[in-house]
């Protein structure tokens, strides 16, 4: 064998090797932007029917779903290169959601408010559940008996059975709410019209207490590693870290132009979704510094390939 062709064939594992990518949806763009998290590049847009907002993994991480709202239909792709799998027909699918077991996929639609319980394996309908109104985020609890979905048009948050399929509960948490957590035995819910987030009694749904963050409080998100809780305030263009057990704020950090959705990646940088900037911010908590990524219109959820090796 000569020199050469064992140089090649020692480095082959390296070019073959995929790169690590990130996916942001550009709502408002119809398309799925693809980044090369090295560079830090666009490398190409996914079009899709109409307004995607969120995604989800699939429990066995073969799959990654892209709810395309208005298109009224969700997206299969391949979570480590964003091949398309598969297109399935849904109602109005703003935000998805597995509960913990894996049985069931939660849709909320926030057009149509309406919270549907599908079967996650045949993607049939099990339950439809009309909700006033505007339901938008979700949270299970560990066990995967209850989620909880805000409702931003009415101001409250509903419980809902997913063992006897039936509301528990619907109660008022503040204006506008969004984003919801389940956080060490109890639910906490972003409210965007204010600039708290409210925590709350996982059972009967009143409010234990009331955390400031900033204008907007829009959504939650817990590191990887579990000590850090961020909150997104979308009107104040902050990214606030709170102590995960006394929600003691531990620094602020100055992300303009909306902060949406949050990713980790594995250096413990955070990419952040700018709403209204048509970027992705990459945050180095320790230092504050971060520096953004041209994406499309509107950019809402965010998925980096990376997450797959966490997954094992």
């Amino acid at each position: 064998m000569s020199r050469l062709l064992f140089v090649l064939l020692a480095l082959t594992p390296l070019f073959a090797r995929a790169a690590d990518l990130a996916l942001v949806v550009d709502s408002a763009d119809a398309s799925l932007s693809v980044i090369d998290m090295a560079h830090q590049t666009e490398l190409r847009r996914i079009p899709v029917l109409r307004e995607p907002h969120h995604l989800m993994l699939s429990p066995d991480a073969r799959s990654l779903l892209v709810g395309d709202s208005a298109g009224n239909e969700i997206l299969f792709l391949d979570p480590r290169d964003f091949a398309l799998q598969r297109r399935v027909p849904v109602a109005d699918p703003y935000q998805i959601g597995f509960s913990p077991d894996g049985k069931f996929l939660v849709v909320n639609g926030l057009a149509r408010a309406q919270v549907d319980i599908y079967d996650a394996a045949s993607m049939k309908l099990v339950k439809r559940f009309p909700l006033a109104s505007m339901p938008s985020h979700m949270a299970f609890a560990p066990d995967g008996s209850v989620v909880y979905v805000s409702l931003q048009g009415t101001d409250k948050l509903a419980a809902i059975d997913l063992h006897a399929m039936s509301v528990l509960w619907v109660v008022p948490v503040g204006h506008a709410p969004a984003g919801v957590l389940w956080l060490r035995g109890q639910v906490l819910v972003a409210n965007m019209g204010q600039d708290d987030v409210s925590v709350l009694d996982p059972i009967d749904g009143h409010t234990l207490r009331r955390v400031k963050t900033g204008r907007g409080a829009h959504q939650l998100f817990l590191s990887p590693d579990g000590h850090t809780l961020y909150v997104n305030d979308r009107v104040d263009g902050t990214t606030v870290a709170l102590d995960p057990v006394s929600l003691r704020e531990l620094r602020v950090y100055k992300i303009p132009g909306g902060p949406d959705c949050i990713d980790f990646a594995p250096d413990g940088k955070l990419w952040i979704t700018q709403r209204w900037l048509k970027r992705v911010a990459v945050l180095d908590p320790h230092t504050g510094e971060f520096h953004s990524i041209d994406v499309g219109r509107s950019p809402h959820g965010i998925f980096l390939t990376t997450d797959l090796a966490a997954r094992g």
